[in-house]
Order: C-alpha cells, then sequence, then structure tokens
C-alpha cells in the first residue's frame, strides 16, 4: 500500500517515534511524505520514502493529487490543532479530499496506530476489492 505520513512542526518528533514504533508495519509498504517530515523519518529508521515538497510549499497538494488519482491508500496526518497553519486550506483540501476518495485518515497518534495495527492485520484489504475507477466497495 502507498501510506502519506505528514506532520506539522510540533508533531514531527512524535511521527518520528510512531514511525520507528512501527517500522517493521510500514517497511512492508511505499511510503510518501512531506519535505522536512521525510527527512526526518528518513535519517531516524533508515526507511526509504519519497518526499514531496513541504506542507506549505505544496506538498499537502501533491499528496492531495495522489489521492485525486487513486494513487495513495492512507494518510496518517499528525495535526497540530492549537497552532494556526499558514496553509490551512491545503490542509482543508487534503482531508476533505480523503473523505471523498474513502482513503483512511489518522489525525492524531491513537488512530494512526489503529490504523497500522489495522494494516498489519490485513483490515485495509478492502482497497483491493473495489471496482476499477469507482470507489465504492463491492458488496459481499
Amino acid at each position: 500500500m502507498k501510506i502519506a505520513l505528514i506532520a506539522h512542526d510540533r508533531k514531527k518528533d512524535l511521527m518520528v517515534k510512531l514511525v520507528t514504533a512501527y517500522r517493521p508495519i510500514l517497511a512492508k509498504h511505499q511510503l510518501f511524505a512531506t519535505g522536512t517530515t521525510g527527512g526526518r523519518i528518513a535519517d531516524a529508521t533508515g526507511l526509504p520514502i519519497h518526499r514531496f515538497k513541504s506542507g506549505p510549499l505544496g506538498g499537502d497538494q501533491q499528496i492531495g493529487a495522489m489521492i485525486s488519482e487513486d494513487e495513495m491508500d492512507m494518510v496518517i496526518f499528525l495535526r497540530d490543532p492549537l497552532a494556526a497553519q499558514p496553509h490551512e486550506p491545503d490542509v482543508t483540501a487534503l482531508i476533505r479530499l480523503s473523505d471523498v476518495y474513502e482513503i483512511p485518515l489518522a489525525t492524531n497518534i491513537g488512530t494512526a496506530e489503529i490504523l497500522l495495527r489495522g494494516l498489519d492485520a490485513g483490515f485495509a484489504d478492502f482497497r483491493e476489492v473495489v471496482h476499477e475507477g469507482d470507489r465504492r466497495p463491492i458488496s459481499i
């Protein structure tokens, strides 16, 4: 699966801890991240990670474009809800796209851990059981 990892400045240390803790799970998947977050993750874990631009410079939008093209399977976006973000419209658009295209999205550490454990247990396999070009799951 293709997994996007994004973290606001005050959440970057937490993201590195999360990826370090769940490295065995994440190592089985393709990882993508915004610029600084991706660099910090790669330095700390040695995992290969495709790095986009930083969030304020368009990285969030680059990930959003992958979502809209059905090229992203999961997003972990550790947001800082207590700090104003200069690119808040981009953040909102990314969350909206995740909802529109039914992409699992975690915006805090608790939900991120549940998604990663579920991913490892096969609970995200529904991404494989969809109509081509249609995000609605097939009835089983």
